[in-house]
This record gives structure tokens, C-alpha cells and sequence, in this order.
């Protein structure tokens, strides 16, 4: 009896010590490109670290890991995102990749085979994914914009994700908010881009 009682007791305290490491463990890992990545500001001043940092100021035990690279394409993200998954193990991903497909004016198809790729691998590991959509200038031409464009949500539709379709919407019109080669997001802009993917990511939290 003693014995058994001993083995119960031991159990319990192995299981509750599972269950406190993997709530421990749990992450988001956000994967996208400079936009993601800090391009041109401190990496603490990028939305993912001040994401990191409304997530520990509300209590949650979630941790978020950037493996965002500057220049990165849809493709060069399909490579190292088994990788990524193993290495990182997500809960939640946060998929902000395509940008410089469209500023390059890569194949739309092509980016959103790469997208849909990545969006099945991470459902397939068990992650809830996001995916995050980008608006390219009209200097591109409507037909190939329309297709970018139409790309984020048409893969969303399919893959039922959850989608934010616009990065950089809160910030679209406004050039104070962007450093000076146009592109990237000034520090000041970043807490914007935050509450803009959070309201989106609020839902998929565990």
C-alpha cells in the first residue's frame, strides 16, 4: 500500500512537472523578413520584441523567438522551415514572409506554393499559424499587384488560417513613420504594427 501510495505520489509530481515545462515552453515564432526583422533599429525595438514584452507584462507564459531575415523571400524561408519548426517547436507561427517576392516581381504562384508549404508544415507540427499579407505600390501594375494581393487571402481561404492581410496598414500613408529609404518602419512606428498583428493574434493565443 505504501509503495503504491509512494508510485501515485510520484507520478503526480513528474506530471505536473510535464505540464508546468510545457506551458513553459510554449512559443510563437514569428518568420518573416526586415520587416519583422528590425532592419535598421534596434532588434528590442521591433514589434516581435515588444510583443514579447506585452506578452510577459500580461502574465502569459508564451515566449516569442524572430527568426526573420532581412531579404528573405518566400523561397529562401521554405528551406529553413523544418528547421526552424524542430529547432523552435511553435505553438503559434506567425507567417510575415512575401515582400521581397513582390518587390523583386517574383512568380505569385511560386510565393504562395512556398506560403502554402510552410502554412501546412506548421499545422502539421501542431502550431496555429497567422498569416501576414503585404500591399506592394502601384508602380508594379495593377494585374500583378491584384495577384499579390489576392494570393495572401485566396491562401488563407484554403488552409483556413487565420489572416491579417496588411502588415503595414496602420502606417500605409503616413511617411513620417518610415525610415528614409521608404521601406522600413521607423522605431516610433513599431508599437503601431504591434496593436495592428496583435488584434489579429489575440484569438490563436493559447
Amino acid at each position: 500500500m505504501f509503495k503504491t501510495l509512494v508510485s501515485r505520489c510520484c507520478f503526480l509530481v513528474l506530471f505536473s512537472c510535464s505540464l508546468a515545462a510545457s506551458a513553459a515552453e510554449q512559443r510563437i515564432l514569428v518568420y518573416g523578413d526586415s520587416l519583422s526583422a528590425g532592419f535598421g533599429i534596434a532588434v528590442s525595438q521591433s514589434w516581435p520584441a515588444l510583443l514579447g514584452q506585452r506578452l510577459k507584462a500580461n502574465g502569459s507564459r508564451l515566449t516569442v523567438t524572430n527568426a526573420s531575415i532581412s531579404g528573405e523571400t518566400t523561397a529562401g524561408g521554405r528551406a529553413r522551415f523544418a528547421a526552424a519548426l524542430t529547432q523552435f517547436k511553435p505553438t503559434v507561427v506567425i507567417l510575415a514572409l512575401g515582400a521581397n517576392d513582390g518587390l523583386r516581381g517574383l512568380p505569385v504562384d511560386a510565393m504562395q506554393d512556398n506560403l502554402a508549404f510552410m502554412v501546412k508544415l506548421a499545422r502539421k507540427s501542431g502550431a496555429r499559424v497567422l498569416l501576414v499579407g503585404m500591399h506592394l505600390p502601384p508602380n508594379y501594375g495593377p494585374k500583378y499587384t491584384e495577384e499579390f494581393d489576392a494570393a495572401f487571402r485566396n491562401l488563407a481561404k484554403r488552409e483556413k488560417v487565420a489572416l491579417l492581410p496588411f502588415l503595414l496598414e496602420p502606417i500605409a500613408l503616413d511617411q513620417d513613420a518610415y525610415q528614409a529609404d521608404g521601406l522600413h518602419p521607423t522605431a516610433a512606428a513599431q508599437p503601431k504594427i504591434l496593436d495592428h498583428v496583435w488584434r489579429a493574434l489575440k484569438p490563436l493565443l493559447p
